[in-house]
């Protein structure tokens, strides 16, 4: 299964996710921002390649919406309200991103 972390600047809790997830088992795991700042971008190729989108926050699910919505047609957009009150690797964020991910999906991590 293919997941894509969606955040603002894929800078701290998208590429955090990316990090935390990217060794599970039978998952295939990017991370990519929606300003134009962003680290990594997101495209309508992310969108396209993965099956499950996680976003941090509303206005991450709004922007989605808005931009690619063909794209997003069929696919799981999850919102998992996340403020972007965490640096990189924070250990509150690790903490808070396996319990909401794990609501969604069946994923383990050592």
């Amino acid at each position: 299964m293919k997941l894509l972390f969606v955040c603002s600047r894929n800078k701290w809790r998208g590429l955090t996710a990316e990090k935390v997830f990217e060794h599970a088992s039978g998952y295939q795991v990017r991370s990519a921002g929606t300003e134009d700042a962003a680290r990594v971008k997101v495209t309508s190729g992310h969108i396209g390649w993965a099956d499950v989108v996680f976003a941090m926050e509303k206005k991450h699910v709004r922007r989605l919406n808005e931009k690619f919505r063909g794209e997003l047609a069929g696919k799981r957009l999850i919102c998992l309200d996340i403020p972007d009150d965490y640096q990189f690797m924070d250990e509150e964020l690790i903490d808070i991103l396996k319990g909401r991910v794990t609501e969604y999906i069946d994923i383990s991590v050592d």
